[in-house]
């Protein structure tokens, strides 16, 4: 039997969505007419930033990387090492075909990288240098032409930190802006920074929004909502263990869910005790209390079975799994952006370090999609090639009997004609249509 230990009333929303799209589309509509006048004045008006160019020079970003200690750039280095090995290798699974499934029919296609990609690093309320990681490096590996980045001043400034992780990953251009004009300016272009295919990384509330909105100009990564962690364990491991990193994630903001889901009542009661403990020396816990309080569950369950029932359902963005067996939830659930399987591993490793991307469904978007990886940087294009007129007459005349079923006479001649000049009339392939 599925039951609730604690439920989740809910986070009120922070920002009404319909006031959030109203105010985003003023803002993209203003950069798209505007240009950098436009930009200008945003980065100003919301960020107190104001410059002759945004863009970075060569000397600024050599000046962020100095600014590493030796201690730091080595830990951001390793961090991309790491995101560039697991995404080298998921390039590498993913193979060119070419197959003859007919005699003289061969179809193929080629993984083709987006030529331009805008890249979005997030860093007013934390400089979260890790996206750089996971956005820049996976497009350069992907093998994208153009590579550009933006990221906010941090208190007032260039957030070196940011600019050195991103100069580190390969970034092409890199650009001291945040927020929707940003994101418009990455989509729309402005006199002095050309236009991408496709925008990546997360962002607030309005970066997402403006991403939604310029979904069909460019391309996305995903749609992007509040973090979310699942921790789903059994007795072999205790109470203080699943409330850290339950607050762990909990600490992004008020409205990111943290659920258990358990099958031991006692580590339930247990992990609710160590969260209350952990709130009183937590640094951020004025953030994580109020999420815990409103968007905190924990689900108590009898069977296994049960257990995946209910992870399915929450579908949630990062999955932290604790129990005598993590493979049987590897082997079993459906939705998921990214399983952490066993004690030895959290959602930290994910998010900093440990080289599969950080950027992933959320919103119970995981049940129709994974988390940002070389392969949306890839466009899959196919390819078709005849080799004989034997082909092209066979397969010309099912061709032209299939348009006819449906009304398209002209696509039924563009298979007649070739009927007809590769056919040969003693092939019998059932000739179509006669030219119109």
């Amino acid at each position: 039997m599925i039951r609730s230990i604690k439920k989740a009333p809910g986070a009120p929303n922070i920002t009404d969505p319909g006031s959030v799209t109203a105010a985003v589309e003023k803002l993209l509509a203003e950069v798209e007419t505007g240009g950098d006048a436009a930009v200008r004045a945003m980065s100003v008006r919301f960020d107190h930033f104001d410059r002759e160019s945004y863009r970075l020079t060569k000397a600024e970003i050599e000046a962020s990387i100095n600014s590493l200690t030796t201690q730091e750039r080595d830990d951001i280095e390793f961090a991309q090492a790491q995101v560039r090995n697991f995404a080298e290798a998921q390039r590498a699974s993913m193979r060119d075909i070419e197959v003859e499934t007919l005699p003289g029919v061969v179809l193929g296609h080629r993984n083709v990288p987006v030529q331009n990609v805008g890249c979005y690093v997030p860093g007013g309320k934390y400089p979260l240098l890790a996206s750089a990681h996971m956005t820049v490096l996976t497009a350069k590996v992907a093998g994208c032409e153009r590579v550009i980045t933006c990221a906010p001043p941090f208190q007032g400034k260039v957030a070196d930190k940011i600019v050195a992780a991103q100069a580190l990953a390969g970034a092409d251009e890199i650009y001291c802006l945040g927020g929707v004009q940003a994101i418009a300016a990455m989509a729309y272009g402005t006199e002095t920074i050309r236009p991408v295919d496709m925008l990546a990384g997360p962002g607030n509330a309005y970066v997402a929004e403006a991403k939604r909105l310029l979904f069909g100009k460019v391309g996305i990564d995903l749609f992007a909502g509040p973090t979310e962690t699942l921790v789903i364990a059994d007795d072999s491991v205790d109470g203080e263990i699943v409330a850290t990193d339950l607050l762990g994630q909990a600490e992004h903001g008020a409205n990111s869910p943290a659920v258990l889901i358990t099958n031991s009542e006692a580590l339930a009661r247990d992990t609710i005790a160590q969260i209350e403990r952990l709130l009183t020396v937590l640094p951020t816990a004025a953030v994580a209390a109020k999420a815990w309080a409103e968007c905190g569950e924990i689900i108590l369950c009898d069977t296994l079975e049960e257990m995946v029932q209910e992870a399915d359902r929450v579908a949630s963005e990062h999955v932290q799994v604790m129990t005598r067996d993590p493979d049987y939830f590897l082997e079993n659930m459906k939705n998921y952006g990214a399983l952490f399987l066993g004690a030895r591993t959290n959602v930290a490793y994910g998010d900093k370090v440990i080289g599969t991307n950080h950027t992933l469904p959320t919103n119970k978007a995981a049940r129709y999609t994974g988390g940002l990886w070389v392969g949306k940087f890839l466009k899959t294009c196919t390819y078709q090639r005849i080799l004989t007129d034997e082909a092209s007459a066979m397969i010309g005349a099912y061709s032209s009997r299939l348009c006819l079923m449906e009304g398209f006479v002209g696509h039924a001649e563009q298979a007649n004609v070739r009927v007809r000049r590769y056919g040969h009339r003693n092939v019998g392939y059932g000739m179509a249509a006669e030219a119109i």
